[in-house]
């Protein structure tokens, strides 16, 4: 990967990481003016264009972690430099994951249901790899790896021990039955999948492909719910997909949400087909 490739850009709509990226840059340029460094000498050392380093230090280019280290000692900053990599680190994920982390960090329940794929909170690394690298037009390689990164920073939650967060599932057997990116991966997943319905506070559940009625065909469904009684919930066909807090429509996601649990196969039921489908992988 070059400091050029695309995929490092500032997004001018996230306020909190325009203001920590300028911030990084200005220190850089200040420590750089104190040293009496030329920008294209500080480039050279780096393994930057001039261009780069001002591109960087005027805020509108992510430094990446390792550029950040190396700043560090050429610059004399005695760790100042490499302290900032935790807040930039932030920066690289899209604010709308930073986001929907902070919620799922406060989260004392969730009831999560996806009809076209296997939860993004249950993939593997690689498997989510694999599903980005489809999207058409193409991710840069350096947007599947944000994006990658993001997923699994979010899969924190199931480290949570205060509170511990009590997890809903409910899976389209067809997504498990799809060899996205070969059936390695697939398999890796589906063991990755039995690890997970393990885990003494997630409820993992399929609604199997032979079920004659279904409540979630219009599609996904989140309930994020908290420590003190409030409610978030999300559905494509409720407020168009925006985060929703209002009683009744929550009232409504909850009630889609229960009849899909009720109609899927039982945790102990979905463990055994999935443990099925791991043998003919």
């Amino acid at each position: 990967m070059t400091a050029e490739e695309p995929g490092w850009e500032v997004d001018p709509d996230d306020d909190w990481g325009v203001a920590v990226i300028t911030t990084v840059g200005r220190q850089l340029k200040l420590r750089r003016e104190a040293l009496g460094m030329r920008a294209a000498d500080f480039g050279s050392e780096v393994g930057y264009s001039e261009d780069m380093i001002y591109k960087i230090e005027g805020g509108r280019r992510i430094p990446r972690p390792e550029f950040l280290d190396e700043a560090d000692d050429i610059l004399r900053a005695d760790g100042l430099v490499k302290a900032m990599k935790a807040d930039v680190a932030k920066v690289f994920y899209p604010k709308k994951v930073r986001d929907l982390t902070k919620l799922e960090a406060r989260a004392v329940e969730m009831n999560l249901y996806d009809p076209l794929n296997i939860h993004g909170l249950l993939q593997t690394p690689d498997y989510a790899r694999g599903l980005l690298r489809m999207r058409r037009p193409a991710y840069t390689r350096n947007e599947v790896d944000r994006y990658v990164s993001a997923r699994v920073n979010r899969q924190a939650i199931f480290e949570r021990r205060d509170p511990l967060p009590e997890l809903s599932f409910v899976l389209e057997e067809w997504t498990l039955r799809r060899p996205l990116g070969g059936r390695e991966l697939l398999r890796k997943q589906l063991e990755h999948l039995l690890v997970i319905a393990e885990l003494p506070n997630v409820e993992l559940q399929l609604m199997g492909m032979d079920r004659e009625e279904h409540a979630g065909v219009d599609g996904s469904i989140e309930v994020l719910k908290f420590f003190d009684g409030s409610a978030m919930g999300r559905s494509p066909v409720v407020s168009n997909g925006r985060p929703v807090t209002e009683p009744r429509q929550l009232r409504i996601l909850e009630l889609r949400y229960g009849i899909i649990r009720a109609q899927a196969l039982s945790p102990r039921e979905s463990a055994l087909v999935i443990e099925q489908l791991l043998g003919e992988t």
